[in-house]
C-alpha cells in the first residue's frame, strides 16, 4: 500500500478543506438548534463537485476512485463543522447514486444522476422499518406485481433526507417470495400518489440532517422504476454498504484532526497553577490518546478504501474501520470536552455538538454490535 498522496490528491484535499471552511459553517449553531437543513450549503457542495465525486466520468461525474473520495470527505470533515450536512451527503452518495451507477438502466441514470450531482435533486434509500433495523431483510413493506406496475405498502422509519428528498430508493419484499431473495428496490418520486413523509424526527445529534418516516399506502410504481431485476434488493443494499462502511466515517477523521489541533492549541494557551495545562500529564496523556486514535482510525479507513479500490474483498476491514472510527470519535470528543473543562461543556465551544453527532456513528450503517458480529464471524466464530 502506497502511503504518499499524489499531487492531484493533495491539491483536491486542500481545496476541499478550504471550500468547507469558507462556505459551509455559516449560522451553524442556530441551524443546529432549529434542526434546519441548509439547501444553500447542499447546492454549494454540488457546485464544488462533492455529490458527483464517485460517479464515473462517462456518466457526468467526477470519476474519483474510492480512496480519493475518502480523502476529499476527510477534508470536508476537517473544514466543515456541520456534521449533519456531511451525513446527508453520504446518505445520498452511497445509498442511491452508486446503486444507480451499478444497477440502473441508461434511462434511470439519465433521469436521476444529473440532478443528484448538480444539487437540483436530493435522494436517499429507505430500508429501515419500525420492526426491521439491524435485521434489515426482515422487512414488512410489500411490493405486489400488478401488470406493468408494483403496488407498494408499508412504513419506513429513520430515513435520512426523507423530508427534503425528491426521490427515494424503497426496498420492499414480494409476499410470495419470503426472505432476502424476494426483496426488490424501487425508485419512488416525491409526489407519487400513496407516498408521503408523515413526520420529521427530532434527533440528539446530526440535527441539520433531516430525518423522517416514509409511509406507502397503495403506492403504484411503474415497473420501469424498479432498480435492477426482481429479487436484486439484497445485492443492491450490500453493494452500497460496501462503499458506505468504507467512506461514511472518512469525515470523522477530519473532525478528529480538527479536535486534536484545537485541543493542542488550547492546552498551550490555557494556564493553571502558573503553567500551561498541557504540561500536566493528565492533560498531555489525553492529547496523546486523541492522536493515537486518529492515526489508527485513518489507517483502518485508508486500508479498507485501498482494498476496495483494488477490487479485493474488504468486509472485515470495512467493519473494523467503521467500528473503530465511530467509537474513537466519541471518545475523542469526550476528551476534547474534558481538556476544555467548563468551557468545553458550553454550547458556544461547539465541542458538545461534535459529541452529539459522533454518538450516531456507533448506530447508523450497522451498529457497533453488528460490526463486532461481522468481525467475529469472519474470524470463524
Amino acid at each position: 500500500m502506497e502511503f504518499s498522496l499524489s499531487a492531484e490528491q493533495r491539491e483536491l484535499k486542500e481545496a476541499a478543506a478550504a471550500f468547507a471552511r469558507a462556505k459551509l459553517n455559516q449560522d451553524l449553531a442556530e441551524r443546529d438548534e432549529a434542526g434546519e437543513f441548509s439547501l444553500g450549503a447542499w447546492q454549494a457542495c454540488a457546485r464544488f463537485g462533492i455529490q458527483g465525486l464517485p460517479v464515473p466520468a462517462e456518466l457526468g461525474g467526477g470519476g474519483s476512485d474510492i480512496l480519493t473520495t475518502v480523502l476529499v470527505m476527510e477534508a470536508l470533515g476537517y473544514g466543515c463543522h456541520d456534521n449533519g450536512l456531511i451525513f446527508s451527503l453520504n446518505a445520498q452518495m452511497w445509498s442511491i447514486e452508486l446503486p444507480l451507477v451499478k444497477f440502473g438502466t441508461p434511462t434511470q441514470q439519465q433521469a436521476y444522476l444529473p440532478g443528484l450531482m448538480s444539487g437540483d435533486l436530493i435522494g436517499v434509500h429507505a430500508m429501515t422499518e419500525p420492526e426491521s433495523g439491524s435485521d434489515a431483510f426482515s422487512m414488512r413493506t410489500r411490493a405486489e406485481r400488478q401488470g406493468d406496475n408494483y403496488l407498494l405498502n408499508g412504513t419506513k422509519l429513520y430515513i435520512t433526507n426523507a423530508p427534503v428528498a425528491d426521490v427515494v430508493l424503497v426496498f420492499a419484499t414480494d409476499p410470495g417470495r419470503p426472505g432476502p431473495a424476494g426483496i426488490s428496490a424501487f425508485l419512488v418520486d416525491k409526489g407519487t400518489p400513496g407516498f408521503h413523509v408523515s413526520r420529521n424526527l427530532e434527533k440528539m445529534g446530526l440535527r441539520t440532517s433531516p430525518m423522517g418516516e416514509v409511509v406507502l399506502t397503495d403506492c403504484l410504481v411503474p415497473a420501469e422504476k424498479r432498480l435492477g431485476p426482481e429479487g436484486a434488493g439484497m445485492a443492491i443494499f450490500n453493494s452500497s454498504m460496501g462503499w458506505e462502511r468504507s467512506c461514511i466515517l472518512a469525515s470523522a477523521l477530519g473532525a478528529m484532526q480538527r479536535q486534536l489541533e484545537t485541543c493542542v492549541e488550547y492546552a498551550r494557551a490555557r494556564k493553571q497553577f502558573g503553567q500551561p495545562i498541557g504540561k500536566f500529564q493528565s492533560v498531555a496523556s489525553k492529547v496523546a490518546d486523541m492522536y493515537l486514535r486518529l492515526e489508527a482510525a485513518r489507517l483502518l479507513v485508508y486500508r479498507a478504501a485501498w482494498l476496495a479500490q483494488q477490487g479485493k474483498p474488504a468486509l472485515s476491514e470495512a467493519a473494523a474501520a467503521k467500528l473503530f472510527t465511530s467509537e474513537a470519535w466519541v471518545q475523542s470528543s469526550l476528551d476534547a470536552i474534558q481538556i476544555h473543562g467548563a468551557y468545553g461543556y458550553m454550547k458556544e465551544a461547539g465541542i458538545e455538538r461534535d459529541l452529539r453527532d459522533a454518538v450516531a456513528g456507533t448506530i447508523y450503517s450497522g451498529t457497533s454490535e453488528i460490526q463486532r458480529v461481522i468481525l467475529s464471524r469472519m474470524l470463524g466464530l
